[in-house]
């Protein structure tokens, strides 16, 4: 495959932030190249005016942000409403990505980005983006079978919902090793009549030690075991991992398949944005 062909796959990827890593970055074009759509993660306990602050400092440097909004960690419609027109007011956000969000008890009256959207407070607010989480491994939490039957119920739930309003939305996975699994599941989703469009999450160079933490912590599930046989090879310790294969691999399969439903590709920066963005200019 020639890299003109990767480079294609890439084009427009995205990436996500958490506040404290825009602190540190003073000009973000430094970084980042223009027109890309920063997502900025919720992590739980981060203040809601710092979130805004970063949405502020993304959107006044000419980036589109898209920040998360963890279902579980809302506590009601009042604190909603709130959250959407502080960003709305103070930093001119329009988009949203919709999360059941990883705490095991809710804060209060919402669990899933479903109650999220049925609020119609993003509707009211004139969002232009509602985007949605995606599992090509499942999610224990909302299956602890084992099964994907609530998960997929959910994505057929959101389908529906975009079919009868019109929404701009898109799938925006959980990161994953293993172009199969990720091949397999979007073909799938597919099949099951879901045509929203999927942003694939892929983590950046870093570290295999990091990678392995932060897997285990998002239950990640098959796919690590790509990074633990990796972990084996003392060689292949040594060196930061690259996420040119799995990338390579969705790429070829969507050269041979124009219509696969993965249309873009969305960057974890677990070892760094600076990383991320070398190793795109690098291909």
């Amino acid at each position: 495959m020639s890299n003109k062909s990767l480079k294609s796959f890439l084009n427009e990827f995205s990436i996500e932030v958490t506040p404290r890593a825009v602190a540190k970055i003073e000009n973000l074009s430094d970084l980042i190249p223009s027109g890309t759509l920063i997502y900025i993660a919720h992590i739980e306990g981060t203040p809601i005016d710092e979130m805004v602050k970063t949405a502020r400092k993304i959107n006044d440097q000419g980036y589109t942000t898209m920040p998360h909004f963890p279902a579980r960690i809302i506590k009601d419609k009042n604190t909603l409403k709130d959250w959407i027109l502080k960003y709305q007011n103070e930093a001119n956000v329009y988009n949203a990505l919709l999360l059941g969000g990883g705490v095991n008890k809710p804060y209060g009256e919402y669990d899933s980005s479903i109650q999220l959207i049925e609020s119609e407070l993003f509707d009211l607010a004139g969002f232009k983006k509602l985007y949605i989480a995606g599992h090509p491994e499942g999610n224990k939490d909302i299956d602890p079978d084992g099964s994907t039957k609530n998960v997929d119920e959910a994505l057929s739930w959101k389908n529906k919902f975009k079919d009868r309003t019109d929404a701009d939305m898109a799938i925006t996975t959980q990161f994953c090793f293993d172009s199969k699994t990720v091949i397999n599941w979007a073909n799938d989703i597919k099949d099951k009549g879901i045509d929203i469009p999927v942003h694939i999450g892929i983590a950046g160079p870093a570290k295999l030690q990091t990678l392995l933490k932060y897997s285990l912590e998002c239950g990640v599930g098959a796919s690590i075991k790509i990074l633990q046989k990796r972990a084996m090879d003392l060689k292949k310790l040594l060196l930061p991992y690259r996420p040119t294969s799995i990338l390579t691999e969705l790429a070829e399969y969507k050269l041979d398949n124009p219509n696969f439903n993965i249309e873009k590709v969305h960057f974890f920066p677990l070892g760094g944005v600076k990383q991320v963005t070398n190793f795109v200019k690098e291909l």
